[in-house]
């Protein structure tokens, strides 16, 4: 796999649903973010019921979502599979949350944290990578999404 994120790399990968869902899966959509995420992480669990509903807002707009965890469950065991569901319960997630257990596809991708996200286009040519906004766990604000809601 290569590391230019400036197209969309591929990937087939495992849902915490069941099944694989693969980039092709998502293809048809003017705009497709792709959303590194983890269960443990305080950043992610921040942002992560917001980001549930600004995705939700989105999808009648033409915005594909699936969020990916590369965590090793040995040294992070609250970022398995089954845990991963859970978060997506409680964050309200109703896109694809796959694990990429080799980590291959975060490489792929360049991801470096979490969350760390990538706003594709129509032709999955890299528009934005970045932040879900400029709050911080902690800092005494919610979660909104304004940073990533200008990008799309």
């Amino acid at each position: 796999m290569t590391t230019d994120t400036s197209t969309a790399p591929d990937f087939r990968l495992p849902s915490v649903t069941g099944g694989e869902v693969a980039l092709s899966d998502l293809g048809g959509t003017p705009a497709l973010l792709v959303a590194f995420l983890c269960n443990h992480c305080p950043y992610v669990r921040h942002v992560e019921s917001a980001l549930g509903r600004f995705a939700a807002e989105a999808l009648p707009r033409g915005l594909t979502t699936v969020a990916i965890s590369v965590n090793d469950i040995v040294s992070h065991p609250d970022d398995d599979p089954a845990h991963m569901a859970e978060q997506a319960a409680r964050a309200g997630f109703g896109f694809p949350y796959l694990y990429d257990e080799s980590q291959d596809v975060g490489r792929a991708y360049g991801a470096v944290c979490t969350p760390d996200l990538f706003l594709y286009d129509a032709d999955r040519r890299l528009a934005y990578r970045g932040q879900f906004d400029d709050t911080r766990p902690g800092g005494g604000r919610d979660a909104t999404g304004d940073t990533l809601r200008a990008a799309v």
